[in-house]
């Protein structure tokens, strides 16, 4: 029996209550083959099971604790790794120890060992949420109008919910997240996203405004930087995505990609860009008011480097299996299973939508940075971003951040926007 077959306890004790009622009506020949078949399916002894068969079936609690199973270099390694991630869940962290470990004592934030190592990768989930619990201590952390039904330009875009089995990387959702603070007045700062439903790679740029100019230059930066093709954008009805200008775009400058958009009132028809929205985006920068071309600027080399961190290095869960069941209420509910987690580079790597060149280029990239480092460099962004002054009362901002030869390029194909890691971070 395989570790993923294996039996848990609470299922052990219900396959014997299953059969306790044959084993106790049987005769001494029939008891010896009933033996040998929970012997086979529970690989426990067989005087052990005697004795439950005969006994009762009802668990009891422990009582003594066993003993630590793992020590204080486990808690220390456990520690900086999990800062390292941001805090992320232990189902998302146990996974990717060792990986991490290694990448840190790469770059000396970290002292491993072979024993250290093993125990790493032999840790189970919920020892590690255990361990978290124990040593984690509360750090100071920022926080974390329906849409119009379709105008005429819209008719023709297709509405649905982008599949989770979505196995081919380059369908995005995509959404737009408001920094305006109490007050919607005036210009302010919008965080454009794209989600890629197979992989869970991320994109994001800060923009002034929401003219059809800025968000046009913000899909051209998506495009350059991508390492594999966009096949299908999939935002909400919002005139910021669907106007004549962008349109025309998708439909002359970028071809043969297919645009789709949410129902009108079914806000969960983009679920994974609006969990982003809360995660990656009002996390850290929360619901401040941002209206500068100066917090612009700074927002977008934080964003820069959050494009590594959260592409090469936090490793994310997708769904793999649900299951509609029915409860004893006479209900149903669904189960939920998710795969193993990994990085976002790391599920790409697993298609064939990543070419070789730009494979290699974000290996190295990844192997080049001291993840810990990047992780301080963000927070030290952020504290740069909100010690910025805002705009103030009735001023107003150049809302086109656009460089002259970014409005020259808009006459030329994208043919010629490689892909260039070296200018993140």
């Amino acid at each position: 029996m395989t570790a993923a077959e294996k039996m848990n306890k609470d299922e052990q004790y219900k396959y014997l209550r299953m059969i306790r009622r044959r084993y106790r009506n049987a005769d001494r020949k029939t008891k010896g083959k009933l033996l040998d078949e929970m012997q086979s399916v529970l690989g426990m002894r067989r005087k052990s099971l005697i004795r439950l068969m005969n006994g009762s079936l009802i668990r009891k609690k422990r009582k003594r604790e066993r003993g630590r199973t793992y020590g204080r270099d486990v808690d220390d390694a456990l520690r900086v790794i999990y800062e390292t991630y941001d805090g992320i869940c232990p189902e998302r962290l146990t996974p990717n120890l060792v990986s991490m470990a290694r990448q840190l004592a790469r770059h000396g934030e970290l002292r491993t060992t072979r024993e250290l190592l093993d125990q790493l990768d032999r840790i189970s989930i919920s020892t590690v949420q255990r361990i978290l619990n124990r040593i984690r201590q509360d750090q100071p952390r920022l926080p974390r109008g329906r849409p119009k039904r379709g105008r005429g330009i819209t008719r023709g875009i297709p509405m649905k919910r982008l599949s989770w089995r979505i196995a081919t990387p380059g369908s995005f959702e995509s959404d737009l997240v408001h920094h305006c603070g109490p007050s919607a007045s005036g210009e302010y700062l919008y965080t454009i996203q794209w989600i890629d439903v197979a992989t869970g790679w991320s994109e994001r740029r800060a923009v002034l405004g929401r003219s059809a100019l800025v968000i046009e230059d913000a899909f051209i930066i998506f495009l350059a930087r991508l390492p594999f093709p966009v096949l299908e954008i999939h935002p909400d009805n919002g005139t910021e995505f669907f106007n004549g200008h962008l349109l025309r775009f998708w439909g002359h400058r970028v071809r043969d990609v297919i645009l789709s958009r949410s129902r009108p009132y079914h806000k969960n028809d983009n679920p994974r860009v609006e969990q982003k929205n809360s995660t990656l985006v009002r996390r850290y920068l929360g619901y401040d008011r941002l209206d500068t071309v100066e917090q612009v600027l700074a927002v977008n080399r934080f964003y820069d480097k959050m494009w590594v961190y959260y592409n090469l290095f936090q490793p994310v869960m997708h769904l793999a299996e649900k299951q509609v069941v029915q409860d004893d209420n006479g209900g149903t509910r669904v189960i939920r299973r998710h795969d193993k987690a990994r990085t976002p580079f790391d599920r790409l790597c697993e298609t064939e939508a990543i070419s070789t060149p730009h494979r290699e280029q974000l290996e190295a990239l990844r192997d080049g940075i001291n993840p810990r480092r990047l992780r301080q460099q963000i927070y030290d962004d952020l504290d740069v971003i909100f010690r910025l002054p805002c705009a103030a009362p009735g001023s107003r901002q150049n809302v086109h951040l656009t460089l002259a030869k970014n409005l020259d390029r808009r006459k030329e194909p994208l043919s010629h926007l490689d892909f260039n890691c070296t200018s993140v971070g």
